[in-house]
């Protein structure tokens, strides 16, 4: 499978970055790989496959995460090996200290993994990777692999071992991880991103040894009876505005600590909006008291790119169909806001 990595350098810098990667990966480093805050699958799982991946080739690698992440995601391979910058924090700044090269996936800016660590990244004086398919990646790596066309970063590391010419040293827990990000990121293969040369990368790693109906199970059945009941309640807070093509859910601060709620609980509640007969673009709202934010996260359908609302109002940012948020704002004063918005977007979303 032949593939090109895209360096934010001009194209006759390519092939000498690429082949300057291999020559420093060709002797043992100390490597630290990191994902963003608040890791979802495709971050975890690349960061953990990659993980095994350069230790498979006599690398010493850590992956120091700024943060937890849902519990649906702690039986992934590796997962007991990392630190957490915010909990582990003087072994998370060691292990970057001694670090020859850091890895970072799945996201674009240093912003993404929050003030404490971003400080520490930024006066590291390491060598950087960026592999990462989100839009508009920053230029503080040497490396850049950046692909807004890839499912997932969990797909572009599968290309990237591809590319060392070790697609044939990918073993099952690998594999597991891997196909566990893409799976996620592309919402069960169905998005807009999902390519031929995705489902070909799939059966790659089904082939070596992913058990793809486990993984579905771990991830998506796992539900709480809370989770399960907040679900409920966001579904009856699910407000259509069909003039727009529009519907949003919004959960409050008092309605996630009566239903216990967890780190992870409304991944994917947004999607439900989705489901709707001609709705194309999706919102959902979370209070969020101790940072006095409300999170967001907008979804779409067709060529409505909620990454531009989300960087033009929200202060995000992300993809064409799936992009992230935020607002300072009340909850109440951030929907308003939101609905606000929607006559300048008229004429895209109900074309």
């Amino acid at each position: 499978m032949t593939q090109v990595l895209y360096f934010v350098y001009s194209h006759l810098m390519e092939t000498q970055k690429l082949q300057e990667l291999k020559q420093l990966l060709e002797s043992p480093k100390k490597i630290v790989i990191i994902p963003h805050r608040n890791p979802d699958g495709d971050a975890m799982g690349s960061t953990l496959a990659l993980s095994l991946y350069l230790n498979l080739k006599g690398h010493t690698s850590r992956v120091v995460a700024p943060n937890g992440y849902p519990d649906f995601l702690s039986w992934l391979p590796h997962n007991d090996s990392l630190f957490l910058f915010d909990s582990h924090n003087r072994q998370s700044k060691e292990a970057i200290e001694a670090a020859d090269l850091v890895f970072t996936l799945d996201f674009n800016h240093l912003s993404r993994v929050g003030s404490d660590m971003q400080n520490t990244l930024e006066n590291c004086g390491k060598t950087f990777v960026m592999i990462d398919h989100h839009q508009q990646p920053d230029t503080y790596a040497k490396f850049t692999y950046s692909d807004t066309t890839m499912s997932s970063t969990c797909e572009m590391v599968y290309h990237f071992i591809d590319m060392l010419g070790d697609a044939n040293l990918i073993t099952k827990e690998i594999a597991t991880c891997l196909y566990t990000g893409i799976m996620t990121d592309t919402g069960s293969f169905r998005f807009k991103s999902t390519t031929a040369a995705t489902h070909k990368v799939a059966a790659q790693l089904i082939a070596a040894g992913a058990e793809n109906q486990i993984i579905h199970q771990n991830i998506y059945d796992t539900y709480t009876p809370s989770r399960l009941k907040l679900l409920g309640i966001a579904l009856k807070n699910m407000v259509v505005l069909e003039e727009f093509n529009t519907a949003y859910i919004s959960l409050s601060q008092e309605e996630l600590d009566t239903n216990n709620f967890q780190k992870g609980d409304t991944e994917g509640f947004v999607n439900y909006c989705l489901t709707l007969l001609n709705i194309k673009l999706a919102a959902i709202f979370i209070e969020k008291t101790s940072d006095n934010i409300v999170k967001m996260s907008l979804r779409s359908k067709g060529d409505f790119s909620v990454n531009d609302m989300a960087r033009t109002h929200f202060e995000g940012g992300g993809h064409t169909n799936a992009a992230g948020g935020k607002s300072d704002l009340s909850l109440k004063d951030t929907i308003a806001k939101f609905i606000s918005i929607l006559p300048d977007y008229k004429a895209e979303l109900t074309a």
